[in-house]
C-alpha cells in the first residue's frame, strides 16, 4: 500500500498535535515512549503516553477496512517518513531524552520502533537496509579475490 498525499498529511497533522502537547520551552515530561496505535478496521491513528492516556487521534481514510495481512508492517515507512520530515519539532519536544515513537496494533502489541529521540541512537528504516547483506557479501568476495 502506497501512502497517498492525503494520508501523509493526516499522519503529519496527528504527529504535530502530539508534539504540541509537549512544547519545547516547558518543563520536560518524563516519558519513555509515545505509542502510535492504529486500528485496521476503523483507520484510527491514536497517540498515547506511557500511562495509556490519549494525546490525540485522527482517522486515516486510506486505512479504513484495509484487509492486507501485512497492514501494520506497511505503516512503519510512511509514519517514519513523517517523523523524519518534522525531525526538529519531534526532537525538541518537552520530554526527557531518550524517548521513542512506537507503532502498536489495536491490541497494544508493539509492531515497530519508529523513531528514537536520543543524542546517540538512530533507527534506520528496513527499506534502506534491504539488500545490504548481499552487497556486503559481494564486497567481501571481491576483496578476498584481490
Amino acid at each position: 500500500m502506497k501512502a497517498t498525499e492525503q494520508t501523509l498529511q493526516q499522519i503529519e497533522r496527528a504527529l504535530k498535535k502530539t508534539a504540541e502537547k509537549f512544547p519545547a520551552g516547558s518543563e520536560p515530561t518524563q516519558l519513555t515512549d509515545i505509542h502510535v496505535r492504529v486500528t485496521q478496521e476503523t483507520g484510527e491513528l491514536v497517540t498515547f503516553d506511557d500511562d495509556d492516556k490519549e494525546i490525540t487521534r485522527c482517522v486515516v481514510e486510506q486505512w479504513i477496512d484495509n484487509k492486507d495481512a501485512d497492514f501494520y508492517e506497511q505503516l512503519a515507512t510512511p509514519i517514519r517518513r513523517c517523523l523524519e520530515r518534522h525531525k526538529s519539532l519531534i526532537e525538541s519536544m518537552g520530554i526527557l531524552k531518550p524517548y521513542a515513537f512506537v507503532l502498536e496494533d489495536d491490541e497494544k502489541e508493539s509492531i515497530a520502533e519508529l523513531y528514537v529521540v536520543d543524542d546517540d541512537t538512530v533507527i534506520i528504516d528496513s527499506e534502506l537496509m534491504a539488500g545490504l547483506d548481499e552487497d556486503l557479501n559481494d564486497f567481501f568476495e571481491k576483496l578476498i579475490k584481490d
